[in-house]
């Protein structure tokens, strides 16, 4: 890992994350991804919204953009229309990419256009002090809901499938090389990925609602996810209260920067009005 430090990251550490925050082992899975498919770095761009996972953009040695709340999928496209052949990865967390900047996510999804999404997970708004996301779950306790959330949250990967994402998995901080697994897919997937890494925030959701320290919240991790194909063999009985992980969906549609090349560009091209 030592190794992976010194050509993945800028010389900025410590980073800013609280003690105990999964984002370094998300953020780590990230470029273990990169290095196992051999991307080159320079065609590599990090792009992120606002938030506790979108400072990781900062610490990353690639071309990076912190963009604006929410903003991070607009900035990525034009990112990947001016320049397909760059790898384009988002890193963004559950209330940047689902809340100011769902109508974003949901229409990146729908295009397929050849991003890999890595959504950081962890139920929270953390940086700005605990206020909840529209991944919460409900009836956790929150700065903006001291008796406890009414809103159900999204199932994020359900959202993105049924918004058009042609690639869409999920894992945890806990399992890592699965993490890693699913990340380097969906940077291989030619159209839009979505990850979500279920990472734990113990300062601000942990204590909250009571959920114990960070290897605390990381054992609930390890007992309530589910891997995918285990779970077709488990009955609804011994699925309840759990969650699945691995490579939830996977098709295939045309790509849009793709099919943008060949009808706009190409009559552009021609002159055709």
């Amino acid at each position: 890992m030592e190794k992976l430090v010194e050509k993945y990251f800028r010389p900025r550490l410590p980073h800013i994350w609280c003690p105990g925050c999964g984002n370094g082992i998300v953020t780590g899975a990230i470029v273990k991804a990169i290095d196992k498919l051999g991307l080159n770095q320079d065609e590599t761009v990090i792009v992120s919204g606002i938030g506790c996972s979108s400072r990781a953009s900062g610490y990353l040695n690639f071309d990076t953009v912190h963009s604006a709340h929410g903003r991070a999928l607009p900035v990525a496209t034009g990112v990947k229309l001016s320049e397909p052949r760059l790898n384009v990865i988002v890193v963004t967390g559950d209330g940047d990419s689902t809340a100011i900047g769902g109508n974003h996510f949901i229409h990146a999804a729908r295009r397929n256009i050849n991003l890999t999404v890595v959504l950081y997970n962890n139920n929270i708004y953390g940086m700005t002090g605990g206020q909840y996301s529209p991944l919460t779950p409900s009836h956790s306790i929150a700065t903006t809901a001291p008796y406890g959330t009414l809103e159900r949250p999204f199932d994020v990967p359900e959202l993105a499938k049924a918004a058009g994402a042609t690639f869409v998995a999920r894992s945890t901080a806990f399992h890592t090389q699965l993490l890693v697994d699913v990340i380097a897919q969906g940077i291989a997937h030619d159209g839009f990925s979505l990850i979500e890494a279920v990472t734990q925030c113990p300062i601000y959701n942990g204590r909250q609602n009571k959920l114990g320290d960070a290897p605390t919240m990381m054992k609930w991790q390890r007992d309530h996810a589910v891997n995918v194909e285990a779970a077709k063999k488990m009955t609804p009985e011994q699925l309840a209260g759990k969650f699945l992980i691995g490579v939830l969906h996977k098709s295939e549609a045309p790509e849009y920067t793709k099919q943008y090349d060949d009808l706009v560009i190409a009559n552009a091209q021609k002159g055709a009005k």
